[in-house]
């Protein structure tokens, strides 16, 4: 895996990140930095901007040592490097993930959540990240989808391939929150008849517990693709 750790850390490399947080609007100072009121909320970083420190490879116990490359403060998965899934160290329960991301032109990936290895072939919900262009016909693969289950709204305000989008998923209890953007655009109900009938139309048809409330990590994809990733956040919520 190429690290590429700066000595010297520049100022203002990137522009500043916009975080929503219900109706409040919150701005970092800098990529891959929490403010003092997020502090102070719990928020927590899942990408420190320089390092894999807190991820491993899905089913390993370290990182991979190839295709995930850090760069001026962005994590991208390398396309064809086929360096593997990642995921978290930690598990969740209840929580809401803030994270920036960009792919280029015919590029799929997502972020999986709910993440159980026990479960190979459906390991977890998948937050899809894609260029639309490619799988207009199918609303349940596009972008902000529950991929494969559930769309999400058709005038969600995806940004056009290589410039950046900010995602937001929040759940607490069997409540879930696809966000883009700045606007809601997909919630359904862990376990509810309309996902368990979805699921069943799925090709996680026989992925037993899949559509469940679980403690799991979270996962980034490796589809082959390229996909850059950078302010990624979470903030643990109280049960409900």
């Amino acid at each position: 895996m190429k690290l590429s750790i700066p000595l010297i850390v520049a100022i203002a490399v990137l522009p500043a990140g916009v975080l929503t947080q219900g109706c409040k609007t919150m701005t970092a100072s800098a990529p891959n930095q929490l403010t003092a009121r997020e502090t102070k909320a719990g928020w927590k970083l899942l990408f420190d901007g320089q390092t894999l420190n807190g991820w491993r490879s899905y089913k390993k116990s370290g990182p991979p040592d190839h295709g995930w490359e850090i760069k001026d403060g962005v994590l991208t998965c390398v396309a064809n490097a086929h360096g593997g899934d990642i995921i978290t160290e930690q598990k969740f329960t209840d929580f809401e993930l803030q994270w920036d991301w960009k792919v280029p032109a015919k590029a799929n990936n997502g972020i999986k959540y709910l993440v159980t290895e026990d479960r190979p072939s459906a390991p977890g919900h998948e937050y899809q990240m894609i260029d639309d262009a490619i799988v207009m016909d199918k609303p349940k693969e596009t972008t902000a989808s529950f991929y494969d289950v559930l769309a999400p709204a058709p005038d969600k305000p995806l940004k056009p391939v290589g410039e950046w989008n900010h995602s937001r998923l929040v759940i607490q209890g069997n409540h879930v929150e696809h966000w883009l953007n700045g606007k809601l655009v997909l919630t359904y109900e862990l376990g509810s008849p309309e996902v368990r009938a979805a699921i069943a139309k799925s090709k996680f048809k026989n992925a037993h517990g899949f559509g469940e409330k679980i403690t799991g990590h979270i996962l980034l994809t490796e589809h082959h693709d390229e996909a850059s990733y950078r302010n990624i956040k979470i903030l643990e919520l109280p049960a409900k």
